[in-house]
């Protein structure tokens, strides 16, 4: 059994599923017809409901957050649904979902792994006339019937103004700022990058003045970010400040700095309000993260993949633009939050996001008692 069909782990709601072409003869299909549900002790057909396809176990919230909220919301729906991980592969992206759709499931979420491949998907579901959402982030020339996600260009612009914010309290007046970008397979890290240069570009007359290194990042992957920011690092070796993409990115860049003995001094930002990404903001290795509550994102698209499997299709007020097609996606566009020491309580840990006793943990009690976290 290929481990790629191997459904998340979601706080022991799902612990494994696996899906099969129902003639048997589909090519790279692969697993059995049942799905193992609730630590094995139920077991379900896999030929109906809605099949969620995750892209990869780098990213931390496709492993941690988004599959359990997601089938929290199922369940409380009352609806069959089972999600997967493509593990960064492409074609077990396709796989995965071609497996589902001979399976006689009725809708699909996915969060892309290239565009190529989730247009692919989407094709063969709309073929089928299998409705489609985007979850996070926009397949490309894909016409998907909707699309979930977050105000990503906003997200950029928080990260560009909280280091900015940060660079002016360490009193850096022209500062050397590296980029280090998501994957440029992802459309989402192109529109961070649209916001955090607008706002970084509005700051300076002369933006290539201050500019330092700029790159995107493969997969998303922290040992492909450590490897590109140290060569950052060689050539430019008064960077003041680094526009991570995320906190994953981040953190590999404080690694290095911390090599460097930089870390602390120069601010790195992040997104998506991770574990790792805060305990970073409060030993003042990280400057900021960007939260993006996946709970509400989850919600919003259950809500909508629950009521096309009851052919009960939703008015959406938002649009977004596809860039290569033209074509204009229903979007539930969502509004993310900055968070630095100042907020983290009310915003991360007042609404229950992250467990005060996960974030304060023995290494981190003293920093957490200094930004009053705990007592």
């Amino acid at each position: 059994m290929r481990k790629s069909l191997l459904a998340l782990v979601a706080a022991g709601l799902l612990t494994s599923v696996t899906l099969s072409a129902c003639d048997g003869g589909t090519e790279g299909a692969t697993g059995s017809d049942e799905a193992t549900v609730s630590g094995g002790s139920e077991k379900v057909t896999g030929n109906d409901g809605i099949a969620v396809i995750l892209p990869d176990t780098e990213t931390d919230r496709w492993v941690n957050d988004d599959p359990k909220y997601l089938q929290a919301e199922f369940e409380k729906a009352g609806v069959p649904a089972q999600i997967f991980n493509a593990e960064g592969d492409e074609d077990e992206f396709k796989r995965i979902a071609k497996t589902a759709l001979d399976k006689g499931f009725k809708v699909l979420i996915i969060a892309n792994h290239t565009a190529a491949s989730a247009k692919a998907v989407i094709d063969d579901a709309h073929s089928r006339n299998i409705p489609v959402i985007d979850y996070d982030r926009l397949t490309l020339n894909g016409a998907a019937d909707y699309y979930v996600s977050f105000d990503n260009e906003e997200v950029g612009r928080l990260q560009a103004k909280g280091l900015l914010s940060c660079l002016q309290q360490k009193g850096v007046t022209n500062p050397v700022i590296a980029e280090l970008n998501g994957s440029p397979a992802d459309n989402n890290a192109h529109l961070f990058k649209t916001g955090y240069d607008t706002v970084l570009n509005a700051e300076f007359d002369n933006a290539t003045a201050f500019k330092g290194p700029d790159q995107f990042v493969p997969d998303w992957k922290e040992d492909n970010a450590r490897e590109i920011f140290a060569l950052m690092y060689k050539q430019f070796p008064n960077i003041d400040g680094v526009l991570s993409a995320n906190d994953g990115l981040g953190n590999a860049a404080i690694e290095v700095l911390k090599e460097k003995k930089r870390n602390g001094k120069v601010p790195v930002t992040g997104q998506d309000a991770s574990l790792q990404g805060l305990q970073n903001i409060l030993t003042g290795d990280q400057c900021m993260t960007v939260y993006k509550d996946a709970r509400k994102q989850a919600e919003a698209a259950a809500k909508l993949a629950v009521g096309l499997y009851k052919n009960e299709k939703q008015a959406v007020p938002d649009k977004i633009k596809d860039p290569e097609s033209g074509l204009y996606i229903p979007f539930v566009k969502l509004a993310p939050q900055a968070i630095n020491i100042k907020n983290m309580k009310t915003a991360i840990l007042d609404s229950k996001y992250v467990d005060v006793a996960e974030l304060c943990t023995a290494e981190y009690r003293k920093a957490c008692r200094s930004a009053k976290l705990i007592s």
